[in-house]
């Protein structure tokens, strides 16, 4: 028995790959504040576990870097006639559909770094309170016309109902 939101039914459109080079950044900052303060924790107080801490975070870095790669290229999203589907996930995979009508919401967002590199975050918002669907990493034009779309396609269908 299939359903129809199987993955390999639906043609899938993907983010961009540059979203993992923004998440790749914002991980590294991380990692490396965390290695410089187990480092001057070693360097100033003689603690002896501030490299093995050092060192474990520098484990962490790479292999949150090579897992952020796989994530972003887990990312898509379809058009379909009545609704959004939206997939993110490796291990986890998890599929939402949004019907069009349902939509109350489409916000674009850009944070510093997701902007330098000419992206945006498409955020869809329905009427249930925890139902908030966020397709990250689209480059800002093709936010701008699945916006647009979006919301013609919710318009219309709720005018339907």
């Amino acid at each position: 028995m299939t359903t129809h939101l199987e993955t390999h039914e639906i043609e899938w459109r993907r983010v961009s790959p540059r979203l993992a080079v923004a998440e790749i950044i914002s991980g590294t900052i991380f990692w490396l504040i965390v290695i410089a303060a187990a480092i001057g924790m070693w360097a100033l107080t003689d603690w002896s576990w501030g490299l093995w801490v050092a060192g474990a975070a520098v484990v962490f870095l790479i292999l949150g870097t090579i897992f952020t790669i796989r994530q972003v290229r887990a990312y898509g999203y379809q058009l379909r006639e009545d609704d959004l589907v939206v997939r993110r996930g490796i291990m986890f995979l998890r599929l939402v559909s949004v019907p069009y009508g349902r939509m109350q919401l489409v916000d674009i967002n850009r944070g510093p770094l997701i902007r330098a590199l000419g992206l945006s975050e498409l955020k869809f918002v329905t009427a249930a309170a925890s139902s908030a669907v966020v397709i990250p990493g689209l480059p800002e034009a093709e936010a701008e016309q699945l916006r647009d779309r979006l919301v013609e396609l919710a318009e219309t269908r709720r005018a339907g109902l």
